[in-house]
């Protein structure tokens, strides 16, 4: 197929590309490369998908109208992964006008392209942090989301409406994913396993919040990527068991699918931190804070509808995925 895919250059874009070229679709790449976080980390990235005849990037942000509207016009792409997004739960407190430029005008410039260009399926970006203040685990899709702790968790659920609005009017396929704290190779710079491996290596304190009480349904990068293809290859039909009478957030009358794609083995921060020590063979200094702003103190998806519409269920175990993590890093930045 001719796939479309935003954020190219990122984490989870520019492993789902290789896996998308490894069986032959033609990719799309869509990236603004902006600094929000280390791009030499990006191009590094790129580099590992440029040889690659089967694709081509467009060095674009999502937000810019126009040349969306042209990307689409002229590429006609089949199907669209859209994983572009301004991330991150604390950037969002002092910078909370990237978010809506990026993750809601972004994502109504994807909607409108796919409209325009007939796209047979749109698989986007969604986030755990959808189930905000809810404190029912583990999380399910059959959850109310109206209680969302940060402006990043808000967008995201925005997105989804915006969907399901697309999906209702103009019969448009789409299904949003609920990532569960990603972590693996050529992981992000701000997440945690990142943090902790630079702090541990250069013999300085991590930063342990709400003192450690923390739980995290930590989810590996190969998982994520499965779930995402299986996904895209499936696109959403409306849901017989529909009842407008008593809707289910889980099901639509329309082309209309969300789901978790989590490890389903909610694992403390501790034993998180704990795998990390065990794969670089040193302890920790560990400095204990409280819970930051926007944060919650415990995440676990429920899979059960995701193994039911495609068969999958990640599995791979945090000890696994942390020393993986850990190997890439070590011979990325120290050449070992």
């Amino acid at each position: 197929m001719k796939i479309l895919l935003t954020g190219a250059a990122g984490f989870i874009g520019m492993h789902t590309t290789l896996r998308l070229l490894a069986r032959g679709d033609e990719v799309i790449g869509v990236d603004n490369l902006n600094d929000y976080y280390d791009v030499n980390l990006k191009l590094a990235r790129l580099a590992r998908l440029e040889p690659h005849p089967n694709f081509r990037l467009h060095r674009l942000s999502v937000e810019d109208r126009d040349g969306m509207a042209k990307l689409f016009q002229q590429e006609k792409p089949q199907r669209v992964v859209h994983l572009a997004a301004q991330a991150g739960v604390r950037y969002s407190l002092t910078n909370p006008h990237a978010y809506i430029d990026a993750n809601i005008q972004g994502f109504m410039n994807v909607l409108e392209g796919c409209r325009h260009a007939g796209v047979e399926h749109l698989a986007y970006a969604s986030s755990s942090s959808v189930y905000g203040g809810n404190t029912a685990l583990p999380f399910s899709e059959h959850h109310n989301i109206d209680h969302p702790v940060s402006l990043y968790a808000a967008t995201k659920k925005a997105n989804e409406l915006m969907a399901h609005t697309y999906s209702h009017l103009f019969r448009i396929p789409t299904t949003g994913l609920r990532f569960f704290t990603v972590y693996g190779p050529w992981g992000r710079p701000d997440m945690a396993l990142f943090l902790f491996t630079k702090a541990i290596l250069d013999g300085k304190a991590i930063d342990v919040f709400n003192n450690g009480q923390m739980v995290r349904d930590f989810t590996y990068i190969d998982d994520i990527v499965e779930g995402v293809i299986r996904v895209l290859d499936k696109p959403a039909t409306a849901a017989d068991s529909f009842d407008a009478a008593t809707p289910d957030p889980a099901t639509a009358n329309a082309p209309y699918r969300v789901f978790n794609i989590g490890n389903n083995r909610p694992t403390p921060l501790m034993d998180y931190i704990g795998a990390l020590e065990k794969a670089i063979g040193r302890e920790a200094q560990k400095n204990f804070l409280p819970m930051q702003p926007g944060d919650v103190p415990a995440t676990s998806a429920d899979t059960a509808e995701l193994d039911a519409w495609v068969g999958f269920k990640p599995d791979t175990r945090v000890e696994v995925g942390v020393q993986r993590f850990y190997d890439w890093y070590r011979a990325h930045y120290r050449g070992r």
